[in-house]
């Protein structure tokens, strides 16, 4: 069938030469760097910072590569490379991929210059390696993001704005060269009131608070952040004064004021999220594959039992299906399509609770040996968990998917 001119072209589940060249070379790095130095990083609670400098060396943990995923026709670029990463290991690859929320956040809503000044701080380069940190949630605003406290004030006499308030559970929260900040700036408005603000290296006033010990991903860091004060010029504004104006203007008019910036950098990020999940949950399968065809007892692998190999086929057919959805879902965000019936969220949904699931379902297949932490699935099991919860829990994915079902206002 021909596409019409100007038709976004067709979905296809089979990923092109080139995506298939970095699939291989992102996976060969997770298999040969990452994969190896889990266990560690995951005792030692500590951002892994030599791997992220050898990522940096090959270019792996680089703006431009990130970039060129992202823009990737497809819209496939960013679900692969996750997906290997996360295969690797959660923690690590967590570190390696933290810095992309906040990239997002000024890629989807700042200015050009903005984009241009900003994201390459939040990466660096060999030798200079660098982080860049979102922070939304607060310690009491976590999926209520419309309680959120934080204040940005504008000072018209220096053109700064004056943030001050606590984040909370922020990926390279207080170590980042670069926060990507959401705070009210009318209160009254609720979301609608809302704007993200650059705070750089060095602002006065910024913070690290406690830094949360964990389940999982433990090799990266999550803390808050505490901003007392903090004064930034008004160009950190996140899309420019002008256009929150504008927005502030229509929305005390009574009218709409458009998507809020938090809002949209979640979206955007779902499907990467789910792509996550996908591969941890990938990893749990492969490796209780091939356990259950080497483990014999009672004189046959287990794998042969039916318990066991039903067990198998579940899990290989739930990660294909969260692949499937967490691919559709970015494909159709790249073609600049509508998600109308929430296929985002139903990505993340599924995929994330997938992850627990066949994690779970893993050390069951290891029986003893997988309750052990001389084996990888129970890292996976509580690496898996934070998949249901950050970046909008499942309850919150269950509420978007139910509204976009149903046409009502689920609550």
């Amino acid at each position: 069938m021909s596409t019409a001119p100007g038709a976004p072209a067709g979905f296809c589940p089979e990923p092109g030469p080139e995506l298939r060249e970095m699939r291989d070379w992102v996976h060969g790095f997770a298999g040969e760097v990452i994969r190896p130095a889990a266990a560690e990083w995951d005792e030692r609670e500590e951002t892994p910072w030599p791997i992220l400098e050898q990522a940096a060396k090959i270019g792996l943990y680089s703006l431009d590569f990130f970039s060129a995923q992202w823009l990737e026709p497809s819209g496939l670029g960013i679900p692969i490379a996750f997906e290997e990463l996360f295969w690797g290991d959660a923690g690590i690859a967590l570190s390696l991929v933290g810095s992309t929320l906040a990239a997002v956040a000024v890629a989807s809503n700042g200015t050009p210059e903005q984009v241009g000044e900003w994201l390459p701080e939040m990466f660096g380069g060999p030798g200079d390696v660098k982080l860049g940190a979102f922070c939304a949630s607060e310690p009491g605003a976590g999926s209520d993001v419309g309680s959120i406290r934080t204040r940005a004030e504008y000072h018209e006499a220096t053109d700064e704005w004056v943030l001050s308030g606590t984040k909370a559970w922020a990926t390279n929260g207080g170590i980042a060269n670069v926060h990507v900040v959401v705070a009210s700036v009318d209160p009254d408005l609720g979301t609608r009131g809302q704007a993200s603000f650059i705070v750089p290296a060095g602002s006065a006033g910024l913070s690290q608070g406690q830094k949360f010990r964990k389940l999982g991903v433990r090799a990266s860091h999550t803390a808050e952040v505490v901003l007392d004060g903090v004064r930034v010029p008004g160009r950190c504004l996140v899309g420019g004064k002008d256009r929150l104006d504008a927005r502030l203007a229509r929305v005390r008019a009574g009218g709409h004021g458009g998507e809020q910036a938090a809002m949209k950098t979640f979206e955007a990020s779902r499907p990467s999220v789910a792509a996550m999940a996908v591969g941890v949950a990938r990893a749990a399968v492969e490796y209780a594959r091939d356990y259950a065809t080497q483990r014999v007892q009672f004189g046959h692998p287990i794998g042969q039992n039916q318990a066991i190999g039903f067990m198998l086929a579940d899990m290989q057919a739930a990660v294909d299906a969260a692949r499937l959805l967490t691919w559709r879902a970015a494909w159709m965000a790249r073609q600049g399509m509508a998600l109308d019936h929430a296929e985002g969220s139903m990505s993340k949904l599924v995929a994330s609770e997938t992850a627990v699931r066949v994690t779970d379902q893993a050390i069951q297949i290891l029986g003893g040996n997988g309750y052990t932490r001389d084996f990888p699935v129970e890292r996976w099991h509580r690496d898996a968990k934070i998949f249901t919860i950050f970046e909008g829990t499942s309850e919150i994915q269950r509420m978007i998917i139910s509204r976009a079902v149903t046409g009502l206002d689920v609550r």
